[in-house]
């Protein structure tokens, strides 16, 4: 009986192990930014995470995890800023996301967009604020919808001239499997 019962146990951790949703965190630009994450109320703690400049960071989070989070560039005041939102394992197994301006609509250096590892659709959030693909107003329609566990939520901003843009980057950077 003991047996079955651990098996039980370790069947169980792993479908928590499997359905836990992640977001790819890709920095677009050398500003060193730290991720504060704010869970609702009954979910889990997340740890703040440090993205480098220029580079990817990853952060699996609990199964049915309800949360946001905003980046503090290096050297900057902790302040809330544009914030990720998001809602793993909801209604009908769906994952629900969007990028929200309505604490710090003047937050132009940390999250950006927000999409489906992927499909890369439908995305929220926008390379230069204000714009329509993210909460402006409470009463927006924005949350986005998607059956995947995995986003990609871009921080910081791309470079401005033609010398300076990168080439689009690769699931593989993303991921962790390869390099921009």
């Amino acid at each position: 009986m003991q047996f079955a019962t651990s098996i039980l146990a370790v069947s169980a951790a792993l479908a928590t192990i499997v359905s836990a949703g992640s977001v790819h965190f890709v920095n677009q630009d050398s500003t060193t930014r730290t991720l504060v994450f704010t869970p609702t109320s009954g979910c889990a703690e997340i740890a703040s995470l440090t993205v480098s400049g220029d580079s990817t960071a990853n952060q699996t989070f609990p199964t049915g995890w309800i949360g946001n989070w905003y980046s503090v560039s290096e050297g900057a005041d902790n302040t809330s800023g544009m914030l990720g939102e998001v809602c793993f394992d909801s209604w009908g197994g769906m994952t629900y996301f969007d990028v929200s301006a309505i604490v710090n609509p003047d937050d132009v250096h940390g999250v950006k967009e927000m999409f489906p590892l992927n499909t890369g659709t439908p995305m929220s959030g926008c390379q230069t604020f204000p714009c329509d693909n993210a909460y402006n107003l409470p009463d927006d329609i924005q949350t986005q919808a998607t059956d995947s566990d995995e986003l990609v939520c871009l921080l910081g901003n791309l470079a401005t001239s033609k010398r300076e843009t990168r080439a689009k980057v690769g699931k593989e950077f993303v991921t962790g499997g390869g390099s921009a």
